[in-house]
């Protein structure tokens, strides 16, 4: 009797992001991506999220190699971070490791890189991983066909069926077709499209709105898209060709990606259509083309500094357009209208959203889903990348298509799914915490820590020092109280010396240490204190010496 399979999720299931998945038969585990997230609003100071790999490292020996879908962030990001910890190969297309190649050497590190050709095989035993061409918004997005000691499982990777795509390079549907005809026991399917109705409409719809953009504008246009959108790029690279202005660049992961897409032929650029940015200033406005990362409002990214004018070679000026080629990742809507306020202050053309033409999804939508659950005609369908709600959807939709109730699995990150021909069934669940990076600060800082960040956004900080007779425990000098973002001192004396009067009360009873330090019983007369006169809750922070 063989062993089941057990499939683990790491992240992508119930979130848009970190996307990871361990795929784990006996003493071998297969690992698909290993993607980052962007933080949400209330995550101060913290650059994005990677996924917890504690049971991928509590079971190293087992772990075999990372087989990469393509090169966006969420797929990626997480790679220089984990691979200290797990040093296994990494195997991808040829523009999807020549990017992590380029990430990697920004950290000083190196991994064995396995270029895998779309619509080749890899043998890791005990699996063999088939991979077959997908359309996205980046080129050489692969899906994952893994045969396995217990059936065939398919993994959509990100996709949309662009039939019309720029490269001109579809779907592999007779790949799919052929897979059906084999049987597949399991299909995880992209959900993050799926509240749309109907179809994706083609990259390359895009091109008709940049063509009228660029033939009817006569100021400098500033095109801002991810540094990994490369169709989105290489439209706008031929659009100024076309209309006979020079393209700079602003921000070093799209220079660096730019390079990349370049040397390995994935951009078709003309030698002489890249200037340098300080060479902007020096040609008439409709002369210029400027491609900027910044898209969702990033505070030290290149739009945000052109904007502010920090950026050192070049500013955004009145009469500047500006075409925001993207949407807002979920979450981050606020940050991006707020930039797009501060830009129409200054007088810029904004030209933004989903009525502008300006950027299509790379994911699919309702009836592509269907489709390619009717091309591979699953045993179990498991919903995967995308948000909780996106998840229950597409179960929805499976019944729709005539699934059963037990044929289609709700997984989140943490929960093992064992599997066989015969069964499918979540048998435990992992406790996964978000693993947040703070610079190059990875790990330490936790939950804890975000709390008492917000609570300093939200209500300040109050440091109050004071020394002690250690014989009498009387006060010899102080208290001494500095408020940082919670009060206005000079306007709020009679409330600070309120707040004195309390401290020195408390210490005119001549407390003993016992099992209560000084430290917390100022501290929780205070916060008990400002709760009752002005129900506000600082940051309190005693500090109690004595001589």
């Amino acid at each position: 009797m063989k062993d089941k399979l057990k499939i683990i999720p790491l992240g992508g299931f119930g979130e848009i992001g970190k996307n990871m998945l361990a795929i784990q038969y006996q003493d071998s585990i297969l690992v698909v991506d290993a993607g980052l997230m962007f933080p949400d609003g209330d995550m101060l100071g913290i650059d994005f999220i990677i996924p917890d790999i504690s049971y991928l490292v509590s079971n190293k020996e087992k772990v075999k190699t990372i087989f990469v879908t393509h090169g966006h962030e969420d797929h990626v990001g997480a790679l220089p971070y984990i691979l200290k910890d797990i040093n296994v190969p990494i195997y991808g297309t040829s523009l999807t490791l020549g990017l992590i190649e380029r990430k990697l050497e920004e950290f000083g590190y190196k991994a064995t890189l396995k270029k895998v050709v779309p619509g080749e095989s890899v043998e890791i035993s005990p699996f063999i991983i088939e991979t077959f061409r997908q359309t996205h918004s980046i080129p050489d997005t692969v899906g994952l066909a893994i045969n396995t000691p217990v059936g065939l499982i398919v993994i959509s990777g990100d996709f949309k069926f662009d039939q019309n795509p720029i490269d001109g390079i579809i779907p592999d549907f007779k790949k799919m077709a052929e897979l059906a005809g084999r049987g597949v026991l399991a299909l995880f399917c992209d959900t993050t499209n799926i509240e749309q109705p109907g179809t994706t409409p083609s990259e390359s719809l895009v091109k008709s709105t940049f063509e009228n953009i660029f033939a009817s504008t006569k100021s400098r246009i500033f095109l801002v898209t991810f540094a990994s959108n490369f169709h989105r790029i290489q439209q706008a690279i031929n659009m100024a060709n076309k209309f006979g202005r020079k393209v700079a660049i602003a921000g070093k992961s799209l220079i660096n990606n730019i390079e990349v897409g370049k040397k390995l032929g994935y951009l078709d650029i003309p030698d002489n259509l890249i200037m340098n940015i300080r060479e902007v200033n020096n040609l008439p406005p409709e002369k210029v083309l400027v491609l900027s990362t910044g898209s969702q409002g990033e505070p030290y990214s290149a739009l945000s500094l052109l904007t502010n004018h920090s950026y050192k070679q070049l500013s955004l000026q009145p009469g500047d357009t500006v075409i925001l080629a993207t949407k807002p990742i979920p979450g981050n809507e606020m940050v991006v209208y707020r930039l797009v306020d501060q830009l129409f202050r200054k007088g810029i053309e904004v030209i933004y959203g989903k009525d502008a033409g300006v950027h299509v999804s790379g994911h699919a939508a309702q009836e592509e889903i269907k489709l390619l659950i009717n091309i591979l005609k699953p045993k179990y369908l498991i919903p995967y990348h995308g948000e909780y709600r996106h998840l229950v959807l597409l179960k929805k939709l499976g019944k729709d298509l005539g699934f059963s109730e037990d044929s289609i699995i709700l997984m989140e990150d943490g929960d093992v799914l064992e599997l066989d021909q015969q069964t499918a069934k979540i048998v435990d669940h992992i406790e996964l915490s978000n693993v947040y990076v703070d610079g190059l600060s990875v790990g330490d800082v936790g939950n804890i820590v975000l709390r008492e960040r917000r609570a300093l956004a939200e209500d300040g900080v109050l440091v109050i020092g004071v020394l002690l007779d250690s014989a009498t425990g009387l006060i010899l000098e102080g208290p001494e109280i500095i408020s940082k973002g919670f009060i206005f001192m000079k306007e709020s004396e009679e409330l600070i010396e309120e707040a004195k009067e309390v401290v020195r009360e408390l210490f005119k009873k001549k407390i003993k240490n016992g099992n209560i330090s000084k430290e917390v019983l100022v501290k929780t007369y205070l916060e008990n204190f400002f709760n009752e006169e002005i129900r506000r809750k600082p940051v309190i922070i005693p500090l109690v010496w004595e001589i």
